[in-house]
Formats: C-alpha cells, sequence, structure tokens
C-alpha cells in the first residue's frame, strides 16, 4: 500500500509540473482545446482562431493564426489576405490547473521534548488554466493585392516559419 501511495504522490508531483503546451497544429474537438480552427464564411472568406496554452503569449496566438490565415490563403489558390476583423479574447488566471505546497515546522517543549512535522496540499483547479485565443475574419485575393496595412502576402508569412 505505501508503494501505491509513493506512486500516486509522484504522478501528482509530475501532473503539477507540466502544465499545457502550445503546439501549432488543429485544435481537438473539445471547448478550449490547444491549436487552430477554421469556418469557411463564403468561398474567400474565413474566421481562422487560434488558441494557445499558458506558455504563449498573445503575440505568439496571433503569430500562428497569422500562419493559418496564410496556409488556407495559399490552398485556396489566393496569394494575399486582408484581416476585416480581429478579436482576442483571454481565460483563466492561472499557469497549471494542479499546484502543490507544503510547509515543515519543529518545536522543542519542556523537558528536552521535541517535533517535528511536514505538511503537503495539491489543489486540482481544473479551467483554472490561462488561455488566449486570437480570432482573425479574412477576405482572401489573388492578383494585385490592395495597399493596405490589414493586407497580407501569405507567402511572406508563412516565410518567417520554419517547416513542421
Amino acid at each position: 500500500m505505501p508503494r501505491l501511495l509513493e506512486a500516486g504522490f509522484l504522478a501528482v508531483l509530475l501532473a503539477a509540473c507540466a502544465a499545457t503546451q502550445t503546439v501549432y497544429g488543429p485544435a481537438a474537438d473539445t471547448e478550449r482545446a490547444i491549436g487552430y480552427s477554421e469556418q469557411r464564411i463564403e468561398s474567400d472568406r474565413w474566421r481562422v482562431s487560434f488558441t494557445a496554452g499558458p506558455d504563449a503569449s498573445a503575440a505568439t496566438a496571433e503569430r500562428l493564426a497569422l500562419r493559418r490565415a496564410a496556409e488556407l490563403t495559399l490552398e485556396s489558390g489566393n496569394e494575399w489576405f486582408e484581416i476585416v476583423r480581429r478579436a482576442s479574447d483571454r481565460e483563466g488566471s492561472g499557469d497549471s490547473p494542479v499546484s502543490v505546497g507544503g510547509a515543515v515546522g519543529g518545536a522543542v517543549g519542556s523537558g528536552g521534548y521535541s517535533s517535528s512535522g511536514v505538511g503537503l496540499g495539491v489543489s486540482f483547479s481544473p479551467g483554472r488554466e490561462r488561455r488566449t485565443t486570437i480570432t482573425l475574419e479574412i477576405i482572401a485575393g489573388s492578383g494585385e493585392a490592395p495597399a493596405r496595412p490589414s493586407v497580407y502576402d501569405a507567402r511572406e508569412v508563412l516565410s518567417g516559419f520554419t517547416p513542421g
């Protein structure tokens, strides 16, 4: 039985150290999943979102949303895209849904008696982990791109990313 408790305690400690990592890829079909998602609105119009975990900044989430917008633009046979609407949403406040805390204490009493104690606490707060979602509504096009700051060349955007 003590071995089982030790194994369980070790598993909790490892989980406490493992906040959700942000990776580039499609989000799972669960609410608040890390990754990108898109919705085609019209033949040349999409709503693209990227949700990042607590290890990534809002700027990183936006950069990865731009990457997905550029990929969709090229996949549809277009060359450039324009952001017509941009939104940012931040949920949660903590860095990890699992917290571990501890304390050590000791006392010396009369007659030379002493005591000591160790306390350990584990807190589980699902849904507390911070998430940042950037949503871009884009219109894609080909040919000469409009000369506006909201217009991006899809190939130029992707050139800033390494393959993989």
